[in-house]
């Protein structure tokens, strides 16, 4: 045995610590009592491991940082979904009614339509032409035959059938917004190319249906919701929370990059702002039933809470969870933020080349217009407007959501600019407009593309790759496509209407 040879050794003895002369004498005299002794008094030291508890720590601070983070974030989200939602009420009636006047001066000034009306005025007036076609066709949907047709299914049904309405309305936002892009680019592109497309009526009865066709699905939602509300036992309405929890293990243990996680963000953004109007929706239709009684409300708010707050839980710990096992740091949150707000901020240039509705319904999935023709048709069937002073009243709703949008857009702006300077993008803001510069309509030809970036090395060039030998099947790669870098910046990711991990 070692320790019986070096016995002798006095200055091996003095180096050794209580628990290390325990343990020799439990190994030369081994007993229950020395054994126990040993056990008692026995140490150990973490500082030998100090890179890997150091390590757990952060970890654990990583996870208490992601609540207050998470929800900044998703703030910050929810009132850019919101001032695309009010635009829709407020700021798009008065251009689409401006576009249309300018439109009814058109035979007198002598000029065509694609000459006298800006691209932004032609996508106005397709937006408020979409409007006003749907909220018509939307009278054709009995909502109370809607009601009582869902109430009437078994619980497991309804379940089932609130999932498959999830996975329908992400699938509608995705497609719905390639839809509503195409029209606008085909009632806007320049006339001197090539037609390469079907035609403006065609893609507008496209929009027109799928607006019609995703307003009746967030009926559905909103119908089966409210059937969950007014249940006796409340045991839907607890089936559909616990569907919150269950998307907890279908997220937290894959693997996620920074990308994919902006992705479920923005994802999680939109869903949380869409169940808010939805859970609106409910209240005004239980509110119209009980004739506008205040005590119902009261009724109605423990279970409008109890869904917000498992709403937030679920989020919060499913993103706790995604960075811990992913090494990802809360300061991700922040990129994100300071993404959103580059977004903004270039939307609101004289150059941008998109309307900001637009840009967060390609950032977030949230499209606003099924969502408002749903609203309105809600509240205008909730709500009835007779005599003057009813319309005085509406008057005055409608100039306070004129004021509300207002304000929302001027915080905003001045947040998200903010939020670009702490990141130092305003290099990425002033360059962004000269890399996507639109076309001319005047000329034909496309502008020449800049010649590649080359930095000077030291290093020797690549070598040339042999030509294929006649022959043989195998044909050289190009080098751009063998040395393609994945693109890694937030702000070249367009699409994030659908989140691959979350529907798969």
């Amino acid at each position: 045995m070692i320790f019986s040879s070096l016995s002798g050794d006095e200055s091996f003895e003095c180096c050794l610590s209580d628990g290390d002369r325990l343990v020799r004498q439990v190994l030369h005299k081994p007993s229950l009592l020395r054994f126990m002794c040993a056990e008692l008094t026995r140490g150990y030291f973490l500082e030998h491991d100090e890179a890997k508890y150091t390590e757990r720590r952060e970890r654990v601070y990583t996870c208490m940082r992601i609540p207050k983070e998470l929800e900044k974030l998703m703030m910050f989200g929810i009132f850019l979904c919101l001032d695309a939602f009010l635009y829709v009420f407020t700021l798009l009636p008065l251009r689409t009614l401006l576009a249309f006047l300018r439109l009814l001066t058109m035979p007198c000034c002598g000029h065509s339509v694609s000459r006298f009306l800006q691209p932004a005025q032609v996508c106005d007036l397709l937006k408020g032409l979409i409007m006003v076609l749907c909220y018509f066709m939307m009278h054709y949907v009995d909502y109370a035959m809607m009601y009582h047709l869902i109430r009437g299914q078994s619980v497991i049904k309804l379940y089932i059938i609130y999932n498959m309405l999830e996975v329908a309305d992400r699938l509608f936002s995705s497609f719905g917004q390639d839809i509503l892009d195409a029209l606008y680019w085909t009632a806007t592109e320049p006339k001197s190319r090539k037609r390469a497309h079907i035609g403006v009526i065609p893609h507008f009865i496209m929009a027109v249906f799928y607006v019609f066709l995703h307003a009746i699905l967030i009926m559905v939602q909103a119908s089966t919701l409210n059937v969950a509300f007014n249940s006796h036992n409340k045991s839907l309405l607890t089936i559909m929370m616990s569907n919150n929890f269950v998307e907890i293990k279908g997220s937290v243990f894959k693997k996620f990059e920074k990308n994919n996680l902006f992705q479920m963000s923005n994802s999680d953004i939109k869903e949380r702002f869409t169940n808010y109007i939805l859970l609106l929706i409910v209240c005004l239709r239980n509110m119209e039933q009980f004739s506008w009684n205040s005590d119902h409300l009261w009724v109605l708010l423990p279970d409008v809470l109890m869904v917000v707050t498992s709403e937030v839980a679920v989020d919060v710990v499913k993103h706790a969870f995604i960075t811990k096992f992913n090494d990802i740091t809360a300061d991700v949150y922040s990129e994100y933020k300071a993404s959103l707000a580059f977004e903004l901020v270039s939307s609101r240039q004289k150059n941008a080349y998109t309307d900001y509705s637009d840009s967060v319904a390609r950032r977030m999935g949230f499209i606003p217009l099924p969502l408002a023709v749903l609203l309105i048709r809600v509240v205008m069937s909730s709500v009835k407007i007779q005599g003057a002073l009813s319309s005085v009243c509406l008057l005055l709703f409608y100039l306070g959501m004129i004021t509300l949008k207002v304000l929302n857009s001027i915080v905003l702006l001045g947040k998200s600019c903010h939020y670009v300077k702490e990141a130092k993008m305003e290099g990425k803001l002033f360059e962004r407009p000269n890399t996507s510069q639109p076309t001319p309509r005047a000329s034909t030809s496309l502008p020449p593309e800049p010649p590649p970036v080359t930095k000077e090395t030291s290093e020797a060039p690549p070598e040339i790759p042999p030509n294929p030998v006649e022959g043989s099947s195998e044909t050289p790669q190009s080098p751009e496509l063998k040395h393609r870098a994945p693109k890694k910046d937030l702000l070249e990711i367009d699409r994030f209407t659908i989140c691959g991990n979350r529907i798969l």
